[in-house]
Formats: structure tokens, C-alpha cells, sequence
């Protein structure tokens, strides 16, 4: 469990909440459309996942 959450806690896990987390907020905000928000968050979750399985999890 205390390794999970080390893994969380890294810089590239922090960025990629922090990111989707405002990319969320402008979607409800109205900021931007539904289509943008999926380009941009698919991009983002497929990099972070991309990275981790090539590092053999431990980004």
C-alpha cells in the first residue's frame, strides 16, 4: 500500500491530476467544448499509461 501511494505521489502522477483536474473544471465552466476536453484528456491518460507500462510501472 505504501508503495502505491509513493507512486501516486510522483511528479508526473501530480501534473496528470492537476491537468485533468482543470480541464474538468473548464468543461463545467463552459470554457471549453466536450470534443476539446477529450482530445486533450485522451492525449494525457495515454501518455501517462504509455509511460508507466514502458518504465514496467514504476514511473
Amino acid at each position: 500500500m505504501r508503495e502505491r501511494l509513493e507512486r501516486l505521489l510522483c511528479v508526473k502522477s501530480i501534473v496528470t491530476l492537476i491537468l485533468a483536474g482543470t480541464f474538468v473544471h473548464l468543461v463545467i465552466q463552459g470554457s471549453i467544448g466536450g470534443q476539446e476536453f477529450m482530445t486533450v484528456f485522451t492525449m494525457v491518460i495515454s501518455f501517462y499509461f504509455g509511460s508507466q507500462i514502458e518504465g514496467g510501472g514504476r514511473q
